[in-house]
């Protein structure tokens, strides 16, 4: 046996090979590039000896001279090659001769004849095996295409050296082939340096079945039975599988006979593999052909290991030490077959990338194992880096069984224990192919992969824990909402009951008893005072933006439908909160509104519908209204408060009609209040305006009449005045809505309830006043052991303060600013979640500290277009206003008189050609008529493809939710998708750690499942790299995971790669990570598919070709350069 052993290959075949010569007692000798020194098999072996130039890793792995040199250098006594690489070149072989070293593998003459496909062929049709028509082999591009009018089509083009898919191409129709014959001769030379192709008959839906053989060098020859590598994909084998599956005795036979009457005829010595095609269809279905003989050892291998318990690895090295077959106790009667075997390569390919080969560093590696599971690795662990310049595989999965059934069993589970981490895998595609039904069968051919197209929308790994750590780290990074601080959890403050008992039967009962017209008609009839609880919604989008995540509202549902089952309903969805959670929080308010639905089983919820915008800025089609509020009655929505800007009942018949036909939800109509209408100077809103728009909802069909006061500007004598008024007109229940931004607002209440108002809203006392709504405490209080006490226990509203306020606390970054009640409400009218918001715009303006000149401004804007009633959207019209008039230090009246010398905000141009409607009190003119010179704004009804009408009336709720978002909101739902793609379901964290990040010492906990959790903590932050990234170092459970997070606080001034537009098809790309070499020059003239250049990156070659005819206007790359996947490489211009 040797003494020393080198191995003139990298990753895992080399390891393999250290393995094999460990157990033979050899000591090893590995070889790397600069660029590879991080590779497991040098650490493996027991010397290790750089070659190469740096810059050029793949060249120094084909240098036979350096290979040579360091065998001399180390003292090795035989050199083995593995495959790939050098492993078919008779160079080597040669050269190791000539230096007395022994080459481990056949001979340089085999070699040269085996590896050349024309001759092997010839020696194939000498042994009496059945061949393929085929050409000469050539560099000559038109001689081979003369030929292939001989041979026919569809055609192979295949590389006289080497193999592993390189130099390879199907071609189905003259006209490609061509292009594809200077392509694969290319790659050929690159990948073997041997340009020469052939071409070859293709076999109709082959099956690709191979036959391991082994011989010595005293003439004896034995197979080691046979290998199906049907599952392909460009040629190059993805699964492996052995014995071949659903084959009959007969072939099986008559293929181990060819194999071996082959490797006879050719003296052939060491191990090797003959492979054969079978068709599957057609006249020739169950008949083989040889294609080809690979002088080498192979990648799968390793199943055959598995089925004859034979280690070729160490046979190969004994073989060439001189040992016979029957020395190794390998003669054929005594190799027994025994169950199968499953290979599946794991790679770094995204196969919906078109098998892209992905790099970057590996932050996790998880590997299974167990029964009948082996792996053969070599190039992965945590913290490895995958380079662009060698083959994409990872490891190896090996698994077997005592039946087909068994094996593919094994290696479904031992994919599922895989956990790669880092870079994108091939594992989702495998698991796929395993699961497929036909793949089960055993019914294979090298089609099987495009004949299965479903394959590539195999959902990969959540990866759940990697997305949430991915956003602690950057939260924790870049404090967008500050340091953490010592925030306490709000869970921390709910009530001490036990909410596993069932809640008491409330609102929802009685609703779904009566019926919405009944339960109106109850309602009305009670003395009690009925309250609407808004600290789900109104509350916090007034105080703190909408920022309040459906977490915090979820986990304290089901205390307030324990505690406070008396409530008329619970406000909680609809107004901004579903464009919020899209944009900002990376929810789906869908969901928040089915777990609240859930959690509050008892109560009713309320929702606020912005008419036929339902939520919304724009009108839609009616079918988009229905749609929405049927899908919002189904999910858990009881009443729709349905409001329009402009008081415009046409514009909300479509929404009350809509939750009509539901039968089951109640519509409550509101009348938008403003001004004073006890004001005798008030000649627009007045109270016969509002009665007249009362009667105009009740002959609408409305359940509930409701008073919307947005800004808190009804006093408590108006009140009085219109409650009365309106219960003496009507019969419906009157449900009253204000804000406490002066302050006073539950005298506004006490007056109202006095005066007969069936149902008022407040909030929990700490998420309550100034622009939110009046305190809960405080109106339960003043109402308690009266006539018209709400019936709701005091304590019970208290017990539930302590949660809200910690929930005002941890969410105080997005504070309003407003200290306390204000007055001036009176005189500019702003509605109380618009204040809140103007306050935060007025800062960006840098008016934080004249806030009252925004103030003013907002009165001045108000006048001039009209006095509208201020909502949204009507209310974000006047303030746009405002804010321009500040920011261009305008005077008012001048801006009334003379609006053409202004530039005027698109919003308003649009308000004045009517976008929202008919102002109550019509159009200020002239005003008007001047915004609206030469400008020719376009509005109307937002039109809806067919296809989405389709989706929002079928019976898939979860396409009609995601259509009515993408329908809704577009930008927002697209961030959405975006956060949900980056960071999978954030609700799951807990929220001081969503806004605050980690904290160093502290484990936090995130439970993503029920009985699922992960354990996160922080052990370091790392310095900024150049381009501004720090790595921080976080634990997932238990186990370290460096995450790079760009740290935006840092200016970076180092050039980036400038990425191609996808949108421009003038702007060419590169396809993946790898070497671009350019063919074009400035000025040049390119048709579309012309190729400008080629890319080389693993195994793969690739030419990257102009999308449009025009002119190469910009080069973006140097001649010869690494780019990413999506760099600019060329821009083209159009002629």
């Amino acid at each position: 046996m040797f003494k020393k052993i080198l191995v003139a290959n990298r990753g895992e075949i080399a390891v393999r090979a250290f393995r094999a010569a460990y157990e033979l007692g050899a000591k090893t000798v590995a070889v790397f590039p600069y660029e590879d020194r991080n590779s497991t098999h040098r650490l493996k072996a027991d010397e290790a000896y750089q070659i190469g130039e740096i810059g050029h890793p793949v060249r120094a792995y084909l240098d036979v001279s350096e290979i040579i040199r360091v065998a001399l250098e180390s003292g090795a006594d035989a050199i083995y090659p593995g495959y790939g690489f050098l492993s078919e070149n008779p160079e080597l072989a040669e050269a190791a001769k000539a230096n007395g070293i022994t080459f481990i593998g056949p001979s340089s003459d085999v070699l040269e004849m085996a590896g050349n496909k024309v001759t092997a062929k010839e020696s194939a049709i000498r042994a009496g095996v059945p061949v393929l028509a085929s050409s000469p082999q050539s560099a000559d591009v038109d001689e081979l295409i003369a030929h292939a009018e001989k041979i026919g089509f569809p055609i192979f083009v295949k590389a006289v050296a080497g193999g592993g898919g390189r130099g390879m191409r199907r071609v189905a129709e003259a006209k490609d082939l061509r292009a594809a014959l200077v392509e694969a001769s290319r790659e050929a030379d690159s990948a073997f340096g041997d340009p020469r192709v052939f071409l070859e008959q293709a076999v109709l839906r082959p099956r690709h079945i191979e036959v391991q053989i082994l011989a010595d060098t005293h003439g004896n020859v034995v197979h080691l039975f046979e290998r199906d590598c049907s599952i392909q994909r460009r040629n190059q084998k993805v699964v492996e599988i052995a014995p071949a599956p659903k084959i009959t005795d007969e072939l099986r036979e008559t293929l181990y006979r060819d194999a071996v009457a082959f490797a006879s005829q050719i003296g052939y010595q060491n191990a090797g593999t003959v492979e054969f095609l079978i068709d599957t269809v057609g006249p020739n279905a169950g008949k083989h052909v040889f294609i080809e003989m690979n002088p080498r050892i192979q990648v799968e291998h390793t199943v055959t290991e598995e089925i004859s318990d034979v280690d070729l690895v160490q046979s190969q090295m004994r073989i060439a030490a001189g040992e016979s077959l029957v020395d190794l106790g390998l003669t054929q009667d005594k190799i027994q077959m025994h169950g199968f075997a499953i290979q599946c390569r794991i790679t770094t390919e995204d196969p919906a990338a078109n098998f892209r080969p992905d790099t970057g560093k590996i932050t996790t590696y998880r590997s299974p194992g167990g029964a009948g599971i082996r792996l053969d690795g070599g190039t992965v662990s945590t913290g490895a880096e995958v380079s662009p310049y060698f083959d994409s595989m990872l490891v190896k999965l090996i698994a077997t069984g005592r039946d087909f059934k068994t094996a593919v069993t094994r290696a479904k589970r031992g994919l599922a224990e895989f956990r790669i981490r880092g870079v994108s895998t091939n594992i989702a595609f495998l698991q796929a192919v395993l699961a497929d039904e036909i793949f089960a069968t055993g019914d294979l051919s090298t089609s099987f992969i495009d004949e299965h197209p479903e394959l590539f929308t195999a959902k990969p790994s959540q990866d759940r824990g990697t997305k949430i750590i991915s956003w602690l780290a950057d939260v924790t990074v870049n404090q967008p909402n500050g340091p953490r601080g010592h925030q306490l959890t709000p869970a921390a403050k709910l009530p001490a009951i036990n909410i596993n008992t069932p809640a008491p039967s409330g609102s929802r009962q009685r609703l779904l008893e009566l019926g919405p017209t009944g339960f109106a008609k109850a309602l009305r009839a009670q003395t009690q005072v009925a309250v609407t609880d808004t600290t789900f919604r109104d509350a916090h989008q007034s105080l703190l933006a909408t920022r309040v995540r459906g977490r915090d509202l979820i986990q304290v549902a089901p205390y307030v439908s324990r505690l406070t089952p008396q409530l008329l309903s619970v406000e909680a969805w609809g107004g901004a909160t579903y464009d919020v959670a899209l944009r900002f929080l990376g929810e789906d308010p869908w969901e928040r509104l089915a777990a609240l639905r859930q959690a509050m089983p008892n109560l009713c919820i309320q929702m606020l519908l912005r008419g036929r915008n339902t939520v919304g800025y724009t009108p839609y089609p009616t079918e988009v209204t229905e749609a929405f509020v049927a899908e919002a009655a189904a999910t858990g929505v009881d009443i729709f408060r349905i409001f329009d800007a402009l008081n415009d009942v046409d514009q909300m018949k479509p929404a009350i009609d809509a939750v009509l036909k539901t039968g089951t939800a109640v519509a409550e109509v509101a009348l938008c209040y403003t001004a004073d209408l006890l004001d005798p100077e008030e000649k627009l809103y007045t109270l016969d305006y509002y009665l007249n728009l009362a009667q105009q909802i009740v002959d609408a069909g409305a359940h509930i009449i409701a008073i919307k006061d947005m800004a808190g500007l009804l006093r408590p004598a108006a009140a009085e005045k219109l409650v009365k008024a309106l219960r003496e007109r009507f019969d419906l229940p009157v449900h009253l809505h204000t804000h406490d931004t002066a302050g006073g607002q539950l005298a506004t209440l006490m007056a109202a309830i006095g005066a007969g108002v069936d149902a008022v809203d407040v909030a929990s006392a700490p998420m309550a006043g100034t622009t939110s709504q009046p305190s809960a405490s405080a109106l339960v209080a003043a109402l308690a052991h009266t006539e018209r006490d709400s019936g709701i226990p005091l304590s019970a509203v208290a017990e539930l303060e302590p949660y809200w306020e910690a929930v005002r606390k941890v969410y105080h970054p997005f504070e309003s600013g407003l200290p306390g009640p204000t007055g001036r409400v009176y005189h500019h009218e702003i509605p109380g979640g618009q204040l809140s918001n103007l306050r935060q715009q007025a800062i960006a303006l840098g008016l934080g500290d004249q806030f009252e000149k925004v103030e003013n401004m907002y009165a001045s804007a108000n006048e001039i277009l009209g006095r509208p009633t201020k909502v949204t959207p009507s209310s974000k019209v006047v303030g746009d206003l405002a804010l321009h008039l500040v920011a261009v230090n305008a005077d008012p009246a001048d801006f009334a008189q003379n609006p053409q010398n202004y530039d005027v905000p698109d919003s308003v141009v649009g308000f004045m050609a009517g976008e929202l409607g008919d102002l109550p009190g019509g159009w200020p003119e002239p005003f008007r008529t001047k915004v609206l010179q030469g400008k020719h704004p376009k509005f109307g009804v937002t039109p809806v493809s067919a296809e989405d009408l389709a989706s929002l009336v079928g019976s898939d709720s979860a396409v009609r939710r995601s259509t009515l978002n993408r329908l809704l909101f577009p930008g927002p739902t697209a961030e959405f998708l975006k956060s949900q793609e980056t960071y999978g379901n954030l609700d799951q964290i807990d929220t001081v750690d969503y806004l605050y990040g980690l904290e160093q010492g502290r484990e936090h906990v995130v439970e993503i499942a029920k009985g699922v959790r992960l354990y996160v903590g922080l052990e370091a932050i790392g310095t900024p790299d150049a381009k501004g990234f720090r790595t921080v170092m976080a634990t997932l459970n238990g186990q370290l995971r460096p995450i790079n997070v760009r740290d935006r606080k840092i200016a970076v001034d180092t050039v980036q790669a400038e990425k191609a537009d996808a949108g421009n098809l003038g702007h060419v790309a590169a396809p993946f990570s790898g070497v671009v070499t350019l063919q074009t020059v400035e000025g040049a003239h390119v048709e579309v598919g012309q190729p400008i250049a080629t890319i080389e990156a693993m195994k793969m070659e690739a030419t990257i070709t102009s999308n449009i005819a025009g002119v190469v206007r910009r080069l973006a790359v140097s001649k010869t350069q690494a780019v990413d996947a999506g760099d600019l490489i060329v821009v083209v211009v159009a002629e």
